[in-house]
């Protein structure tokens, strides 16, 4: 069994020719292409330590190490985070639970409309442990494979997973962002579903 680390970059490698296909862009009017980097960090917890007046003029960033972001590259080396993906090989503690569950939090305090899963790998079994849906209060999605290598189902399953929850993430900003825009699209429901896979589905 590979490392944790090499298991991540291929994993990075087979989801490049997936999710960076043309077919798999946005067709919307802002330029943006999904691209994906193994343990980028990104900021958890952004701090102002002095102001001028009202405005900030000092601040501090502090950055946790991501497995694997998922990311909007935009015009101008800007970029937006859309997904973190936490992987794990062989087995999930309530301590990796716990652990995981809270950089997710601190992560969407900074990125509120930062999608959050773990995927663990050669897992053994086919069934989300229980002491991962205990304890994982903030992730948007779980997967176990049952080997390192996935199956036919469950590779399709994981990247549609990540396309849904890219879009998801474009979604949850557009709303956060555009909330006091005049002219704006109004909605009067907004429901966040559970989506269950059975293990031989």
């Amino acid at each position: 069994m590979s490392s944790e680390k090499e298991w991540v970059r291929l994993l990075q490698t087979r989801l490049e020719g997936e999710l960076l296909a043309p077919e798999a862009m946005p067709p919307d009017n802002e330029p943006r292409q999904v691209r994906m980097e193994a343990g980028r960090r990104l900021t958890y917890a952004h701090e102002i330590l002095k102001y001028n007046l009202d405005e900030p003029i000092r601040t501090h960033s502090a950055k946790y190490e991501t497995d694997l972001l998922f990311y909007d590259a935009c015009e101008n080396s800007d970029w937006i985070p859309r997904v973190v993906l936490e992987c794990k090989q062989g087995s999930v503690t309530t301590h990796d639970a716990l652990t995981y569950s809270t950089k997710a939090e601190t992560h969407k305090k900074v990125h509120p409309f930062l999608r959050y899963g773990i995927l663990v790998g050669a897992w053994g079994g086919t069934a989300v442990p229980g002491r991962l849906i205990r304890h994982g209060a903030y992730f948007d999605f779980m997967m176990v494979w049952e080997f390192s290598e996935p199956g036919a189902g469950e590779w399709r399953d994981f990247v549609d997973l990540i396309r849904l929850e890219i879009e998801a993430s474009r979604r949850m900003q557009m709303l956060l962002m555009e909330s006091r825009t005049r002219g704006r699209q109004r909605f009067r429901l907004l429901h966040r579903p559970l989506r269950l896979v059975a293990a031989d589905g």
